[in-house]
């Protein structure tokens, strides 16, 4: 009787999800759809027509008299303004938050230049702030490319945790013949994942459960993070579901070296005790020996018969990967080319492509002095500089220069020695 009153008046978490901007809008309204109750969708915008396009039922007009409703013309300081312009009624939307998910596209303004406003906002008011943020296309251009990252280094420092996705990566889960509304979705389940993933750890049931304090330990001022699902079946589907989770193709980073984890495994009545000991063997192997992990285990009815998920939260990693323009990392494989239908397969960090790499190029460097050392003419030891008879061979040059009859060489000639 006592568990069942415990269970009761479990408190519940608040969880708000704000997009930022056009892209940030447009993934809380496609996602509002297909979600639980229970966590409230907030669209920011400068522009008034995107906004009152969008399918949330919360809506927050920024920079009114900035902007006059017309956007910020990918300009990120306008972007900010219009937050700053706006600061008491987004406080007032994101009180009583426990975990406040924020999503934007960086390279125009109001994403860009609003989203760290908005993050600082977010974790001032004591919620656990996490972001999930797109990089440009590489064809939108160095311009778009270089605000997102100045933003990216901007918010990093404003929330608990960064997920990043550059949009190039796309083209690794996609065919020749996805839609741009499928292709699209296909980067909204980083979002949906990331929340969903978190959501259940906190309020599911579990053999061996994960609380919101145990999510907050691992992801407080974590920096950059991944929240990886992966579901499978089959005789080994504790591997192939981890290894799902561990390395997601649109992702800028994967959970390789990982100081801070969490780790959640869902089955039916068929998990078994030595799936777990091999989804976790597989994490450890994965993540730094030292590393700090809260396990959680459950049984979740809306997974399919033979069905196992495992979801994980990774922080705590250096990302040498963030650097480059287009998102870093190894430029994607566009797979849409390939005739087979390209399927969702690990991605792999830019060091272990470049290292390979390295093994069959020769350095540049000694090609170029061996290309020169050819080409130089070999003077004799007597003539060589830094030899005695050098400076002397060269008066010997010069007079025999002056002494020559200026007559006797063409016109075009003289003109050119002059």
């Amino acid at each position: 009787m006592a568990k069942k009153s415990q269970q009761e008046f479990r408190p519940l978490t608040n969880i708000k999800v704000v997009g930022i901007g056009g892209g940030g809008g447009n993934a809380v309204a496609r996602m509002s759809k297909g979600f639980a109750r229970g966590v409230e969708f907030i669209a920011i915008n400068t522009d008034h027509q995107d906004l009152d396009h969008c399918e949330v039922k919360h809506k927050i007009y920024i920079g009114r008299n900035l902007t006059k409703g017309l956007g910020s013309g990918m300009n990120p300081e306008i972007g900010r303004q219009a937050a700053e312009e706006n600061r008491s009624e987004i406080a007032e939307a994101l009180a009583g938050a426990d975990i406040v998910f924020l999503t934007a596209g960086f390279g125009g303004g109001t994403g860009s230049g609003a989203g760290p406003v908005i993050a600082e906002v977010a974790k001032q008011s004591g919620a656990l702030t996490f972001a999930v943020v797109t990089k440009p296309f590489e064809f939108e251009g160095v311009h778009r490319a270089r605000i997102a990252d100045e933003s990216v280094n901007q918010m990093k420092d404003k929330v608990d945790a960064l997920i990043v996705v550059p949009n190039d990566r796309i083209f690794s889960v996609i065919s020749k013949d996805t839609s741009i509304l499928k292709a699209f979705e296909a980067i909204d389940e980083v979002l949906k994942n990331s929340l969903r993933g978190i959501v259940e750890l906190i309020v599911t049931p579990g053999i061996i459960n994960v609380d919101f304090a145990d999510i907050r330990s691992i992801v407080a001022d974590a920096g950059h993070a991944i929240v990886g699902v992966g579901v499978a079946s089959g005789p080994d589907r504790a591997i192939t579901a981890v290894n799902a989770a561990l390395h997601s193709p649109l992702l800028e980073v994967s959970a390789e070296g990982a100081h801070g984890i969490i780790l959640g495994i869902s089955g039916g009545r068929d998990l078994k005790m030595t799936e777990i000991n091999d989804a976790a063997k597989m994490v450890r192997q994965t993540v730094d020996p030292g590393a700090k992990i809260i396990f959680g285990a459950y049984h979740d009815r809306n997974l399919k018969e033979g069905q196992i998920k495992v979801t994980l939260v990774a922080t705590g990693f250096s990302v040498a990967a963030t650097n480059s323009l287009f998102g870093g990392g190894a430029a994607p494989t566009r797979n849409y080319l390939d005739d087979a239908p390209a399927a969702v397969r690990p991605f792999v960090a830019r060091e272990a492509t470049e290292d390979k790499l390295a093994e069959k190029r020769e350095p540049y460097r000694a090609d170029r002095e061996e290309f020169v050392k050819e080409k130089e003419p070999t003077l004799p030891k007597s003539t060589a500089p830094g030899k005695p008879g050098f400076l002397n061979a060269q008066k010997e040059e010069k007079k025999e220069d002056s002494g020559s009859d200026p007559w006797d060489i063409p016109t075009f000639l003289r003109k050119r020695r002059k």
